[in-house]
């Protein structure tokens, strides 16, 4: 089968490598247009758009491109933008998604999985159609949430498991896709809030903001960043009883009158990543 390849992060990049790495025809590669960072404003291509030129692919940065390189079906992962109905019925397409469908439907179901305290995801390829990962499954496959994963831990092993599912199904002709039962929920792109750390919320809850990357908070009014944290309940040793937010060396108290939050790795505003120990010594 001829494909056109659909992606952006690094995940999806790895997709694109196996695909090719299995023989699969890969005609095209649409992912997003470089982006420019720093102060030099040097171009970055997306991690899809290196393997791409890597392996010696067409890129363009647009689905209706792809339409002109003779695929016969196109394989979504991580594009991060709706592919218009128009394309869709020149050029059928599969996506793989990150949740158990419809739980999760949208940009962020890793993410909303964990905040969430879900124990249970999985992968869904779907066919591609004009709603929001409305489309009906191909196949599903469940995955088991560790308590200490990270969303970049999760994603990349949800990946893994995807990429396997996809080489199987492209084995063979397609199967007939079973549509979506249940209620669905929605999976929308997280705010900047909402990876604030509420120690009132509790230990566990604040342990999942950092799971999910980029928790913040603030000390002596300037931003800090938790990059990693514990959720420890108390020794009985006479440690001193936290209130939510109060910090003694690199315990935080939280809304959970016996556990409190342990600092791994935080960063200070305008600070390198540091050990949280080390950092509670300097602060004092």
């Amino acid at each position: 089968m001829k494909l056109a390849f659909l992606g952006t992060p690094e995940v999806a990049a790895r997709t694109l490598n196996a695909l090719v790495e299995a023989g699969h025809d890969v005609r095209a590669v649409v992912t997003r247009a470089d982006t420019r960072r720093g102060r030099g404003g040097d171009a970055s291509p997306s991690p899809v758009k290196r393997v791409a030129l890597e392996l010696g692919l067409a890129v363009v940065h647009a689905p209706g491109e792809a339409l002109a390189f003779g695929a016969d079906l196109g394989v979504v992962v991580a594009y991060g933008r709706l592919v218009k109905p128009d394309v869709l019925a020149q050029l059928p397409m599969v996506n793989i998604h990150f949740s158990l469908l419809p739980r999760w439907r949208g940009a962020a179901p890793v993410e909303r999985s964990i905040l969430a305290g879900d124990t249970v995801t999985g992968v869904c390829i779907m066919a591609l159609e004009e709603g929001l990962d409305t489309g009906p499954v191909y196949a599903r496959q469940e995955v088991a949430i560790g308590e200490e994963e990270t969303a970049a831990e999760l994603r990349q092993r949800l990946g893994d498991v995807g990429t396997g599912m996809l080489l199987r199904l492209l084995s063979a002709d397609l199967p007939e896709p079973v549509p979506q039962e249940g209620e669905a929920t929605y999976a929308a792109k997280l705010a900047m809030d909402e990876l604030r750390l509420d120690f009132a919320a509790g230990a566990r809850a604040c342990h999942r903001v950092v799971r999910v990357g980029r928790a913040w908070t603030t000390f002596r009014g300037r931003r800090f960043l938790v990059h990693c944290a514990a959720v420890e309940a108390s020794d009985g040793s006479g440690q001193v009883a936290l209130g939510p937010g109060q910090v003694a060396g690199d315990r935080v108290g939280t809304g959970d009158a016996d556990v409190h939050l342990r600092l791994l790795e935080v960063q200070p505003e305008g600070k390198p990543r540091m050990h949280g120990s080390d950092w509670a010594r300097g602060a004092r």
